[in-house]
């Protein structure tokens, strides 16, 4: 205890640090314990508070893998290329299972011009508006007084970036071009460049050499993917397709190998996904059960060794009740499919703990025999699905203006509160140690002092005695 020295007292024979440390005890103990008592349990709720908001954000997480629309995880068909440096392909619940014949002529293709050419790429230009056309579209760029061919090409990329539009300066043998390109494919799409500035203006129908001015196309001009599926001839603008065949998104990648005219067309074969779908479902069941696990984890009531309770850091915590019921709530709502509504059609069913068990055998008699496969992404991941419910479920929880975050907000104030608490009863302690330890160094001393007289009196008295007695 601080300020307490283990000493005797030397008038009067008292242990005085042990006296004093007594009285301090007597008078704050039970304050430090009501303090430690309340620390600790505060401590171990926001460290459950913590834990359950990592378990939920691990949860929402993996729920967002497998709700990712740009790789959904609940496709009833998977496509297959066998050649990807011709095309990829991905399909959806629409595609059909079968085969497809893919020969890619030329891709899709942009713009790229070029202007006349100047001396050097520091160049005067003419102050004016220098309108740039790609296909049907116009952007207009404001050319100052002072500008040089390197603060243009600075112009545009600056304003017509946003709108695919790029610049930059070749230096060839001849002097220095501005090239313009576009990030738009296809027929029609061709750069031109009008306006007020001569000598920026660009035909982009024509090559440089066709030009009277020089300025022209640098390689072609923009045009449209051509293909045939299964011998039918596409054109498309792009080289992502998602309207040639029905359920399949085609990403052309390059032209086929030819031979005397002829493409060699590539293999693509659309077949059911249920292996995929089996993961996907397996991935939803993992998930879950971790957070079920988690929460389990943090309510449950132990034993120890001498067999007594031991409570989890939110063993009847309502907010942690309350979430654990509204997330167990979306399971059981009936979903909005034609034929799948409910997780038991797949061999999903919950345990007595809570936790979800995926029956394999079950699952596939859905897929081979009642055909449920292509329902599966709109039970999960549909508007108002599961996936989507679960998030409404857990939002009003582990949001970060969430009930957890005012709960934890909360508990940081009551563990200040409490470390300030701590801090005035050490302050109390070493005051009253000193007081206590002062009033009976003087009260020592007043003995020692009380002592010594005495022994001065009996002295006299024993001296008298002794005279009396030799007289």
């Amino acid at each position: 205890m601080a300020g307490i020295t283990s000493s005797v007292g030397l008038g009067s024979g008292l242990e005085i640090s042990k006296i004093v440390e007594t009285l301090v005890n007597a008078d704050t103990s039970a304050k430090n314990a009501q303090i430690t008592r309340q620390t600790a349990n505060n401590s171990a709720m926001i460290s459950g508070i913590g834990a359950l908001r990592s378990a939920l954000t691990a949860f929402t997480t993996a729920m967002g893998k497998l709700n990712d629309k740009t790789t959904p995880s609940f496709n009833a068909y998977a496509a297959t290329s066998a050649n990807e440096n011709v095309v990829k392909v991905t399909s959806s619940n629409k595609a059909v299972a079968g085969t497809y014949s893919i020969a890619v002529e030329n891709l899709a293709t942009s713009s790229k011009v070029a202007s006349q050419s100047f001396a050097s790429s520091t160049d005067a230009i003419d102050a004016g508006d220098m309108v740039i056309g790609v296909g049907s579209k116009s952007y207009t760029v404001k050319v100052g007084s002072g500008a040089t061919l390197e603060s243009v090409r600075d112009q545009i990329n600056k304003e017509q970036g946003i709108n695919g539009i790029s610049a930059n300066i070749v230096n060839g043998k001849d002097g220095a071009r501005l090239v313009l390109s576009s990030s738009a494919t296809g027929a029609g799409n061709d750069i031109s460049v009008t306006g007020d500035i001569d000598a920026l203006k660009i035909d982009g129908t024509k090559s440089m050499s066709e030009n009277a001015n020089g300025a022209g196309y640098v390689e072609g001009q923009a045009k449209d993917a051509k293909l045939t599926i299964d011998g039918l001839a596409v054109t498309s603008a792009t080289n992502k397709i998602s309207d040639a065949v029905s359920g399949l998104t085609l990403d052309l990648t390059g032209a086929s190998a030819s031979s005397g005219g002829t493409f060699t067309p590539t293999k693509v074969t659309v077949a059911a996904n249920n292996d995929g779908l089996k993961t996907s479902v397996q991935s939803f069941v993992d998930a879950y059960n971790t957070l079920q696990k988690a929460i389990g984890t943090l309510t449950a009531v132990t034993e120890d060794a001498d067999g007594n309770k031991v409570l989890g850091s939110l063993t009847n915590d309502p907010t942690t009740r309350s979430l654990l019921n509204d997330v167990r709530k979306v399971l059981a709502e009936v979903g909005a499919g034609d034929r799948l509504t409910s997780l038991s059609q797949l061999g999903i069913n919950t345990t007595k703990d809570g936790t979800l068990e995926f029956n394999s055998v079950k699952f596939g008699v859905a897929m081979n025999d009642k055909k449920l496969g292509a329902e599966i992404q709109q039970l999960f991941t549909a508007d108002n699905g599961i996936i989507e419910r679960m998030k409404k479920a857990i939002d009003p929880y582990n949001a970060t203006d969430g009930s957890l975050a005012t709960r934890k907000s909360g508990l940081d104030k009551i563990a200040k509160n409490l470390s300030e608490q701590k801090l005035a009863l050490e302050r109390r302690i070493e005051s009253l140690t000193t007081a206590l330890t002062k009033q009976y160094a003087t009260l020592d001393a007043n003995l020692g002092k009380m002592k010594a007289q005495a022994n001065q009196i009996t002295s006299i008295f024993e001296a008298l005695n002794a005279q009396a007695k030799n007289s």
